[in-house]
């Protein structure tokens, strides 16, 4: 029963460790993760406490208007003493060799479990985000050959549709209309989202805006490229899933037709081999 629990221990450990470090993210995320944890670098220890960490984290998966800081800290503490709790009650009966690794990987795994939730959710709403960004996109091409403005086109696109993106825009916008400088307002939106082909997006904005170009080309030819970046990744995903298949075919139908087949033998074992 106790390596059965330390496993267990160990597997919750492992997922929070897989949530939190992000090996799901796209490639381009992870870059951004880099960049972003070399300038936190150089911050100050102050400027990276606890509570500014949880923050963001709360911000990115959509909850910082639902789940305070407090609120999301005392999770964490809870989790760890339900861990504590866990490993006072299987300690008796747990080999003395595996005491100290399953109290550190229950507590651990209490501690983090909060983290590696709220990571999971970030990354389902910027998944979310990215798959409509396309026809955001195009919708906002289709203002700006109409000649409005940006802010305009947000907030026609965030009141028009429905989802995380289009309640990121409505910020976004009530952002610029507080005195909020554009690329500030996008800066911070692809921030509070973590989804950087947001980047893109005000790159185009920018470009348009000093150098007159034509947006609304530019925004279709985003949306297409996002698209066909979908696209790789849906037919990249079903190429690993048929290794899969057939290993699930493999280990599981395989040996069972084999069973029923040798279930039938030993039924009709008499008529085969009276004649014997």
């Amino acid at each position: 029963m106790s390596p059965l629990l330390a496993g267990f221990a160990g597997l919750l450990l492992f997922a929070s460790a897989w949530e939190l470090a992000g090996f799901g993210a796209p490639p381009a995320l992870k870059r951004a993760r880099r960049r972003a944890r070399a300038l936190a670098a150089g911050m100050s220890v102050d400027a990276r406490s606890a509570r500014s960490r949880a923050a963001e984290r709360l911000e990115r998966a959509g909850l910082g208007r639902r789940v305070s800081i407090r609120a999301f800290l005392v999770a964490k503490g809870g989790g760890a003493a339900l861990g504590s709790l866990a490993f006072a009650v299987v300690a008796p009966v747990a080999p003395g060799r595996l005491l100290p690794a399953l109290a550190v990987g229950l507590v651990a795994a209490g501690f983090l479990a909060p983290d590696a939730a709220a990571e999971r959710a970030a990354r389902k709403r910027r998944e979310r985000i990215a798959a409509a960004l396309p026809d955001a996109l195009d919708l906002l091409a289709v203002g700006a050959a109409a000649g409005r403005s940006p802010v305009t086109m947000f907030a026609e696109v965030g009141a028009g549709t429905a989802g995380p993106l289009a309640g990121e825009l409505a910020i976004t916008v009530a952002d610029i209309q507080a005195g909020v400088a554009q690329g500030a307002a996008l800066d911070d939106l692809r921030r509070r989202t973590g989804a950087v082909e947001l980047g893109a997006l005000s790159g185009a904005l920018e470009r348009s805006r000093r150098y007159g170009s034509p947006l609304a080309d530019q925004l279709h030819a985003q949306a297409a490229a996002l698209r066909r970046a979908e696209r790789r990744r849906i037919e990249e995903r079903a190429a690993r899933a048929a290794p899969k298949i057939q290993l699930v075919v493999a280990l599981v139908l395989v040996p069972s037709a084999l069973l029923a087949i040798a279930a039938a033998l030993v039924a009709h074992s008499d008529a085969l081999f009276g004649g014997i």
